[in-house]
């Protein structure tokens, strides 16, 4: 499977909602614009083998920062990020 991460990283989005969840999930306090940086660069700096699509998601785990990220694959909005289970 070709995931594109450079089309991932052109369309990304946010939505009120998420900046709340991504906080909370986090236990962080962010603003929106340290969220999307975050979010940007992490995505960036996580390698290929680490992207994956299950159904109509994204998935991008990212070992260095301890997080997965769910992005939906239609809309390129991020869903929620999560700490990786030990």
């Amino acid at each position: 499977m070709n995931i594109n991460k450079t089309e991932i990283l052109k369309n990304i989005c946010y939505t009120e909602l998420v900046y709340i969840r991504i906080n909370k999930k986090l236990n962080i306090n962010l603003l929106k614009e340290q969220i999307e940086e975050f979010i940007f660069k992490t995505i960036k700096e996580t390698g290929k083998p680490f992207f994956s699509k299950i159904g109509k998601n994204f998935y991008i785990t990212n070992t260095k920062n301890n997080i997965k990220i769910t992005i939906n694959s239609n809309t390129f909005r991020v869903i929620t990020v999560d700490w990786i289970e030990e």
